[in-house]
């Protein structure tokens, strides 16, 4: 049994490549089953993640462009995907170590930012035309 947990272990640094591997397999297939927004879904309102998935499968594609439209951390989040599959292999640990808290503070605050303005452009401003967020 603690052979068995200790290869379950090791098989963690996997993780980031296969959700990589997935996301850009679902980028070739976008019918692919995939997980909906629990605040979208109770509340109507978008979370700052929202279409983050499609724009990152996107970006993973190649098409920056659509992946952009999707949300503009799309190529962002995807780069990211990539750096974490080969740290995590290189590294044999699925958490890098020495991951710098500046950088991923940066990224949260743009992110609410991000959210903060898209929300503001359509429902405060009504820019039904303006998408700042996509149907579906």
């Amino acid at each position: 049994m603690r052979r068995f947990l200790g290869r379950i272990r090791h098989a963690g640094v996997l993780l980031p490549a296969a959700l990589t591997g997935y996301l850009w397999f679902k980028g070739q297939h976008p019918l692919l089953p995939g997980m909906p927004c629990p605040l979208r879904a109770l509340t109507g309102i978008p979370c700052p993640t929202c279409f983050l998935t499609r724009a990152t499968a996107a970006a993973l594609t190649g098409n920056l462009a659509g992946s952009v439209q999707l949300h503009a951390f799309g190529p962002i989040a995807a780069a990211m995907l990539v750096w974490w599959s080969i740290t995590a292999i290189r590294q044999r640990r699925m958490m890098p170590r020495d991951v710098p808290a500046l950088p991923l503070a940066v990224a949260g605050l743009g992110l609410l930012s991000y959210w903060l303005l898209r929300l503001w452009l359509r429902y405060g401003l009504g820019f039904v035309g303006f998408p700042a967020f996509p149907s579906g």
